[in-house]
């Protein structure tokens, strides 16, 4: 029985994946705004409605790509080593995503990852849908920074400080990217950068540290 739930997972995920893939397609070759769900649902051979079973939202179907990132400044807080600060895991795990060029980052040139920025962030409707997904970040962020700040909005201050910094690290990568630099050249500047960003937030934020 395990088998045929695992294999239903797959196939699900495989969904998921497959209508994603198609959405993003669609919206980078005609525009968001001309492309319809029908649209996607056609294109993948289901009806509308079951679409809508594995994204109640057409903003969804772009936002799917970043789901394993979700929550993911919480978990790295919640899971990481004794005797190292939260403020220490948020900068290791972040100068390692610089060094893996992890398109979270901003540092990353990829065709196909500019192409999906510049969907995500000049499209306002997916723009409005991703601070939904930063919010909740956040809000993982302060559950398990609880502990240290004892919860309540000291939590949620902290919290929205690290997720800004980590927010206009990225943003600035991106920009200097999208102006023509290569992710290996710019790779020295932004882990500086990234040091200096996070040893503000050490002196602002000293518990943490």
């Amino acid at each position: 029985m395990g088998d045929v739930g695992g294999l239903r997972e797959r196939k699900k995920q495989q969904m998921y994946q497959r209508l994603s893939d198609t959405a993003i397609g669609l919206f980078q070759q005609k525009g968001y705004e001309h492309v319809t769900v029908a649209d996607i649902a056609a294109a993948v051979d289901i009806s509308k409605p079951t679409l809508f079973r594995y994204f109640p939202a057409k903003e969804d179907l772009v936002l799917h790509r970043l789901a394993d990132h979700e929550g993911e400044a919480g978990r790295v807080v919640a899971q990481r080593p004794a005797g190292c600060s939260p403020l220490e895991a948020l900068r290791r795990h972040f100068l390692d995503g610089l060094a893996r060029r992890d398109p979270v980052t901003g540092l990353n040139d990829d065709p196909e990852v500019l192409a999906f920025h510049r969907l995500l962030y000049g499209t306002p409707p997916l723009v409005a849908r991703l601070h939904t997904h930063v919010e909740r970040d956040e809000a993982a962020l302060a559950h398990s920074l609880g502990s240290e700040t004892g919860g309540g909005v000291q939590a949620r201050l902290a919290a929205g400080q690290i997720a800004a910094v980590q927010r206009i690290l990225a943003q600035e990568n991106w920009r200097q990217i999208t102006a023509g630099r290569s992710a290996d050249t710019l790779y020295p500047e932004a882990v500086a950068v990234a040091r200096s960003a996070f040893a503000q937030l050490e002196a602002g934020l000293p518990h943490l540290a």
